[in-house]
């Protein structure tokens, strides 16, 4: 599994609210071919862009755009975080 876990901080809400894009921790090893492809089969939302990065702490972070504007929103209220 590459996803870990969503990123539920002040930053990631605002994110969703303001960009509608979701954060989520990932394995170090994968790459935005691999994350967009795990997003899609496992939530069924079309995948616009994905952006990574190591943060201080040492674990990599993918930042997730969607096509559907509601995306977003739906996959976290799935989660049970929204």
């Amino acid at each position: 599994m590459v996803l870990h876990h969503p990123s539920v901080t002040e930053k990631a809400m605002a994110t969703l609210e303001r960009e509608n894009k979701l954060m989520f921790i990932v394995r170090k090893e994968a790459n935005k071919e691999t994350i967009r492809r795990e997003i899609e089969k496992t939530f069924g939302k079309t995948v616009s862009d994905v952006r990574t990065l190591m943060t201080s702490k040492g674990t990599k972070k993918a930042i997730v755009s969607f096509e559907d504007d509601k995306a977003a929103e739906e996959i976290l209220s799935r989660l049970g975080i929204v």
